[in-house]
């Protein structure tokens, strides 16, 4: 009788909930433990790479409305600012190691994606 007296003061006072509640925080901690290790040991292999889209590069630079060119003969080094009228891209900024203005304008050309005409009708020395 006596051992039914504690257990009753003992469920008064919430005891099985007392006792409940520190091992179910262990449970979580060890099993939190383990779901975190798991998830950092896992291996990433992630095969998507951010590919610049090529085209829209080259019909932003199709809008060029300028192209400004300091040659350094002394520095062996050509200077180019290239202008376009796009919003995001107002300036380009070129170096090229080369001098002779014939080699500018191909380069650039290449570099810009447009016809050689067009560089010739664009750039000023």
């Amino acid at each position: 009788m006596r051992q039914l007296k504690i257990f009753q003061v003992l469920r008064s006072i919430g005891f099985v909930f007392w006792l409940s509640l520190p091992l179910v925080g262990l449970v979580f901690w060890i099993g939190s433990g383990f779901v975190g290790d798991r998830i950092l040991s896992r291996t990433y292999d992630n095969n998507k790479y951010l590919q610049a889209d090529k085209q829209s590069a080259r019909q932003m630079m199709k809008r060029i409305v300028a192209i400004k060119v300091e040659i350094r003969q002394q520095d062996g080094v050509s200077l180019v600012n290239v202008k376009t009228d796009n919003s995001v891209l107002k300036t380009i900024a070129f170096e090229f190691p080369i001098t002779e203005p014939s080699q500018l304008e191909t380069t650039l050309s290449q570099e810009l994606g447009l016809p050689r005409d067009r560089i010739k009708e664009l750039i000023r020395y």
